[in-house]
């Protein structure tokens, strides 16, 4: 009977009650009728059709129901994920007592437009299994005040709970079971520390983010085994290059280093490329307390003040990281480079190094950038100018075949010893960042290429092309701000996006321009199945540099042990990794999620924090964003704050959706998406992570 309801509602294409299924299936009997419910229970169940609240059927997957993932914004809305449609933007209003990372039924509302709206029906499945709040102990029983002021529910302790607690404690909550529509039961399940100590509140964002920084014990045990040296025995069969010039160049403050690299120019006028990157699966062995724990973590967390790593310190920055002056056992892929830009030769080979010198991108773009050497830096200038000399040919062989480079801008949160916020400041990414990045991208997409041809299971970093829908939408918002863009964009291709983003560089709005095209991508992934890397106009890619602080990175390592240097192309060895790298694909991806989400809220706390001393200070800025309730104004250092739009005080102002801008009634006067406003502080909340701004009149 399921199938012969589901052709009835696909045919009828409306909600049905069960008389009226009933009737069109010709149900004449009470044993049927039973059947009928009970089949109309399991499809209800699996979310194949939605019971409305009149009491009526119709399929979820009709012209305006859909299944997503809610994801919420600081700014109050939320995003629907979709996958493989367009998002549904839903208010704030019309979130239904969802959070951030429900499964929830949406109902679209405006499915036509420059984005899809939508209102939250139903939450098919809570996603929050725990919460971090603080404990209260003003009244008899000790509140829980949560950290996420968007939960529009309670918590009530255990009594098991509270016996060691004290006020001002922050804490860890397992949800238990729902005792009524806004009341949960919870435990604590761990007390982060109080409120005052230092750095609390960065640990309990990330606590929230379920991004633990205490490394388990049977990991400590198993490290406490590996040596601090690398010991003579350890280098047979490894390629010994340790007589070469081979250096690091990483910013001022790394510990973690996981790539070197040297550089000659051959006989034939080729570049000689040498990547080599730590050999971190030499120590962590497979299924071993330390490879499950950088499972789970899945990636190093960067914070303002801290990093939170994948490996303990003694690996992270001891016999894994490639500091200067000691043997390292590395894994290089040295690639023979012609004046194109194109990769004629290569090999990929175990190896020993012993890095020269640890430079910083500071004084190697002092080299490149001013010409100004700094002390011991004498001896490489030559090297690090021919490093540069092929940087520029990759880079362009990059850009001739469609590569991407959105040119954001990041923010740099500035801390003393304390944690405290000295000052916010652009993240410089000069020659030296950009080399460094030609070159691992060189190196990552041989390694990828070597084993596709071989046609190996493999775990590669796809990011897949835009849909048509959302690309149509950028333009449309791209003419609301009065641009031309020129050209056809018939078929989607990394390389006309390319021209797009050339054709409005020179644009006020390009940060803001280039931004909104970034969030019309597909977000790049994990996966075991090669479809190319968008961004990048890559064929072939995946995470080969980074395993100190990436899991893939190190996958990707224990794989080319596996079938390079040790043989084993058993059809066993293939089944095993065929099964298991989907699951550290989806798995890696998830944590790399959770990494960029912990890292953007600790640095919206921190900016707040910020500017909470900055009270009553003037900015000048430009309109970052235009919704119904305010505009966002982003200061040169990307702080953003909101401009409420009833203190807009000189006029009564009305949201032009159909411009991203506000009108005056009486003077006319608008604010819209892009303009240059001078602001001052009006407010800010470390607690909410926000900052309001009035416009100085």
């Amino acid at each position: 009977m399921i199938n012969n309801i589901l052709d009835l509602l696909n045919r009828r294409n409306k909600a049905l009650s069960i008389y009226d299924i009933k009737d069109e299936l010709k149900i004449d009997n009470a044993e049927e009728l039973q059947e009928l419910m009970e089949d109309l229970y399991i499809l209800e169940s699996e979310y194949k059709i939605y019971h409305t609240n009149k009491d009526k059927y119709m399929l979820m997957n009709n012209s305006h129901l859909r299944i997503g993932k809610l994801i919420t914004n600081k700014k109050g809305f939320g995003f629907v994920d979709l996958k493989d449609e367009d998002d549904v933007y839903v208010a704030f209003k019309n979130l239904n007592g969802a959070i951030n990372g429900d499964r929830v039924i949406v109902e679209i509302t405006s499915p036509k437009g420059l984005k899809k709206e939508g209102r939250i029906l139903k939450i098919v499945e809570r996603n929050v299994n725990t919460l971090v709040g603080t404990i209260d102990f003003k009244s008899n029983y000790p509140k829980v005040i949560l950290d996420d002021d968007k939960i529009n529910f309670g918590v009530r302790l255990t009594k098991d709970s509270i016996k060691d607690l004290v006020d001002g404690h922050k804490v860890v909550i397992k949800l238990l079971n729902q005792v009524n529509n806004y009341t949960y039961l919870g435990e604590v399940v761990k007390i982060i520390g109080h409120i005052n100590d230092p750095g609390i509140d960065i640990l309990s964002i990330c606590a929230k983010h379920e991004i633990n920084d205490v490394f388990p014990d049977e990991v400590i045990k198993q490290v406490e085994k590996i040596p601090n040296l690398v010991s003579a025995n350890e280098l047979e069969g490894r390629e010994d290059l340790r007589d070469k010039e081979i250096f690091t160049i990483d910013g001022d403050d790394t510990k973690d280093i996981d790539d070197a690299i040297s550089l000659k120019k051959l006989s034939n006028g080729n570049y000689e490329l040498g990547v080599h990157i730590a050999d971190v699966s030499y120590y962590v062995k497979e299924n071993s307390p330390l490879d499950k724990e950088a499972y789970e973590r899945g990636t190093s967390v960067y914070l303002a003040d801290r990093v939170i790593p994948m490996l303990p310190h003694k690996l992270s920055n001891g016999i894994c990281s490639l500091n200067p002056n000691v043997d390292r056992l590395t894994m290089s892929c040295i690639m023979e480079i012609d004046s194109k830009g194109d990769i004629v030769n290569y090999q990929i080979l175990e190896s020993v190094i012993k890095s020269k010198i640890q430079m910083t991108y500071k004084n190697v773009n002092s080299i490149l950038e001013d010409n100004v050497v700094p002390e011991g830096y004498e001896q490489y200038v030559d090297s690090l100018k021919l490093m540069e000399e092929l940087s520029s040919i990759l880079r362009k062989n990059k850009l001739q075949r469609g590569y991407i480079d959105f040119e954001l801008d990041e923010s740099k949160i500035n801390v003393d010893s304390n944690g405290e916020v000295t000052s916010i400041t652009l993240r410089n990414r000069g020659t030296g960042e950009k080399m460094i990045e030609d070159f691992m991208i060189a190196a990552n997409e041989t390694v990828a290429s070597h084993i596709y041809h071989m046609d190996y299971p493999f775990i590669y970093r796809v990011h897949g092309e835009p849909s048509e829908e959302k690309i149509n939408s950028f333009l449309k918002f791209v003419s609301i701000l009065g641009y031309q863009v020129n050209g056809s964009l018939n078929k989607i291709t990394p390389k006309a996006l390319q021209r797009l983003l050339d054709q409005l560089k020179d644009k006020k709005e390009f940060e803001i321009l280039s931004s909104q095209l970034l969030r019309s991508m597909q977000k790049a992934i994990y996966d075991d199945d090669n479809i190319g890397h968008f961004g990048l106009a890559s064929k072939c890619y995946t995470h080969f540099t980074s395993p100190i602080r990436r899991y893939p990175d190190q996958t990707v390592h224990r794989l080319l042990r596996k079938y390079l240097f040790s043989k084993d192309l058993s059809k066993e060895t293939f089944k095993y990794w065929s099964n298991k790298l989907p699951l550290i694909a989806e798995h890696s991806s998830l944590k790399e999620r959770a990494s960029i989400e912990c890292e953007r809220e600790v640095d919206d706390m921190k900016k707040a924090e910020y500017m909470e001393k900055h009270i009553g200070e003037k900015y000048q800025g430009i309109i970052s964003s235009v919704v119904s309730f305010g505009m966002f104004i982003q200061l040169p250092n990307l702080i953003e704050g909101l401009v409420k739009v009833e203190d807009l005080k000189d006029d009564y102002y009305y949201y032009d959706e159909a411009t991203f801008s506000f009108r005056g009634k009486k003077n006319k006067k608008g604010y819209r998406l892009g303009d240059t406003v001078t602001v001052i502080v009006k407010s800010a909340s470390k607690e909410k992570h926000t900052v309001d701004f009035e416009i100085e009149v």
